[in-house]
Formats: structure tokens, sequence, C-alpha cells
């Protein structure tokens, strides 16, 4: 049986002859599916033999319904059957006759919708699929949980050499794009504050100016970006690459969790080094806009120092360090989420990861305004 909407299709060959029988609403809009299946409809034994369309099972008919059905019963005359049909009405009779006058045949394509219909439609999908992923995610940090929690219970369990080589790759290998990035953006802030401020004279501000926010937020902010495009991008093809193979099947038939094996070495790694990334990227985006208040107002290292420790406070340093774990934790997990959703292409592969780097970025920086709407609100 050939299904459409709600439009029906079966085909039944004896030794008498060939049966089709059409049912439900044979229409401009349920028939698309058909017409592929109509096409390809050929008994195997056909010359001299009766072929007969039973109309009974059908509720509604239109032209487009009608030229189907005529040009079936062509097809089948042509490859040498008698055709005949079953349970006509007088409606259909017409609108059958109709149609066998016509030999362009009819568009089986539904007019384009509105423009606001079909934005509202895909506004529509995409909060629906937006829904799905929210849900999927908070699965998976369940998941997560409670490998986290086996695993604070029975250390064992936890697997030191990927820990420590993800320690490597997601830390240690990261370091010199983030000093360079960090120190250059730290120089540049300095440089367009100090223009800015010289206006009012207050170009004395410009060290409270890139203390306060790099602290507070650029060094964090600047330090996960990094990370999720290319720590959070490495998850998931990793995971990915294994999935595709099949690999991960292969470890739970071994009897063998992947989120043991795989999740829990890659998070926990990236929770103990995106706060030492973060500690770094904050030192040299200060030294990059001591270097250039130096340059530009002459201020000395030892006055910079100075006026670093009137500006910033343990908590215009803490925030930002507060707030890298739970990035951490959010890229990780969405990395490592996408990884175990390829399919078996390498096209899937690339699609995942793609997706992974937008969403750990967006919620990188929906994370940064919630900590500081938070923070805000504490008056911290």
């Amino acid at each position: 049986m050939e299904t459409g909407g709600t439009a029906t299709l079966e085909t039944e060959e004896t030794d008498a002859g060939y049966l089709v029988r059409a049912g439900g609403v044979w229409t401009v809009r349920f028939v698309r599916g058909l017409d592929a299946p109509l096409r390809d409809l050929m008994p195997k034994r056909t010359r001299g033999r009766d072929a007969v369309i039973d109309l009974t099972g059908l509720s509604r008919l239109d032209t487009a319904g009608a030229w189907m059905l005529h040009r079936t019963a062509e097809q089948l005359r042509v490859a040498g059957l008698r055709v005949s049909y079953l349970g006509e009405t007088a409606e259909f009779r017409t609108l059958l006759n109709v149609v066998a006058t016509q030999r362009s045949g009819f568009n089986l394509r539904l007019p384009p919708a509105p423009f606001f219909q079909q934005l509202a439609e895909r506004i529509g999908g995409l909060i629906v699929t937006a829904g799905h992923e929210v849900r999927g995610l908070v699965g998976f940090f369940g998941l997560l949980l409670q490998a986290l929690w086996r695993t604070v219970k029975h250390p064992s369990r936890l697997r030191l050499v990927p820990f420590v080589h993800h320690m490597e790759r997601t830390g240690f290998d990261a370091l010199p794009i983030v000093c360079l990035i960090t120190f250059l953006i730290g120089g540049v802030l300095a440089q367009q504050g100090a223009v800015q401020l010289q206006r009012f004279g207050a170009e004395i501000f410009t060290v409270n100016l890139v203390a306060i926010t790099f602290l507070r937020e650029i060094g964090i902010l600047l330090t996960a970006i990094i990370v999720a495009g290319r720590s959070g991008s490495a998850f998931t093809a990793e995971i990915g690459s294994m999935k595709m193979r099949e690999e991960v099947d292969a470890m739970r038939t071994l009897g063998l969790d992947p989120m043991d094996m795989l999740v829990v070495p890659r998070v926990l790694a990236l929770i103990v080094m995106l706060p030492l990334l973060t500690f770094i990227a904050d030192m040299m985006g200060l030294l990059g806009g001591a270097m250039v208040v130096w340059q530009m107002q002459g201020t000395s290292p030892g006055i910079f120092i100075v006026r670093l420790k009137e500006a910033a406070d343990f908590w215009t340093f803490g925030v930002g360090m507060i707030k890298a774990p739970f990035m951490a934790l959010v890229i990780a997990m969405i990395g490592c989420y996408s990884g175990l959703k390829v399919t078996g292409s390498a096209e899937s592969v690339g699609q995942e990861t793609t997706r992974s780097v937008v969403k750990s970025i967006f919620m990188v920086i929906v994370l940064d305004a919630l900590f500081a709407i938070f923070f805000t609100t504490m008056g911290i």
C-alpha cells in the first residue's frame, strides 16, 4: 500500500486480472505523494488481461486526482490491458471525461503560501526545533550528573590517562592563541579608552577601565569563546567520528558506558583548565593594557600596579573566575552532546560541529549576561 496524506492506493494482481483500488481524498493536496508510485505501476503480465480501477473507496476527487487516474488507465492500456472503472459516480465520470480531453496534464504543485504564512511556519519550526534541542540537552545534563556522581562515589572509574590528555589538549595547547588574543585586546581596549577619556581630562582612569572590564567580563568571555571554537568543536568532531565508525556502539556492546569513557574525562578536563586559562588571559590582557598606557601616557609599570590595586578589589577578579567553571561545563556538555548526535555520514559530523560551536558561543554569552545581572543585583 502507498499512502499520500489521506489518499490511498492498493494494487492486487491475480490470474483473473489486475486490480487498482483508489481510496480516500484524491485532491491536489494529497495525491502528490502517489504520483511516483502510479508512474511505476505495472503488472508482471499484461497482454490480453483485464485491469479494473476501483473507485468505491473514493470520498473526494478533483481534476488533479482524476488526471492521475486517467493517466494510469492510459498507461495500462498502452501496456496491453483492457481497462475499466468500478464504482464510479456521475460526478467522478464527469471529471474523468473532462480530463480525457486534456493533453497537457495538470500541475500537481500547490500555489505558494503567502509570505506571512511562510514566515510564521519557519518561525514555528525554529521554535519547535529549539524546544527539542533544549529538551535533549536537559536530558543529557541529567545523564552527565549521574556519571559524575558515580565518579565521585568511585574515583577509580575516572580514566586518568584520557583526563590528563584532554587537559593538555584543551589547556596547554590553547595557551598561545589565548595569550596572543587577550594581549592584543587588552592593548586595544587601553588605547581606545585613553583616547576617549582624554577628551574629558580623565585619562588617569584608563587603568580602571582596563582592569575592571578585563577582569570582570572580557577576559573570561574571550577565553570561553576561543575554547568553544577550539576545544568544543574538537569534542564534537572526535566523538562524532567515533559514532560514525560505530566505535560508540562497540563500547556499549562491550558493556562500557560512553558517558564514563568519553564524556566525563573531557568535561572534567575543561572544568579544570578553563579557570587557569582565564587567569592567564586576565594577566595577558592587563599586560597589554599596561604596555599601551606606558607608551601613550608615560605611566611606569610600578604606577600602573599601584593604580590597579586601587581600581580592582578581590571580587573584581573573583567574578570572572567564578564564571569559568560554569562556562566550561556548558561548552564541554554541548560539544559531547553534539558528537553523540552524529549519524553515519561525514556530512553529519561537519553539521554537528558547526552547530556545537554556534550553540556553545550563544550559551556562553547568555551565561555571561545572567551572571552580570546576578552580581549587579547582589551589589558585587
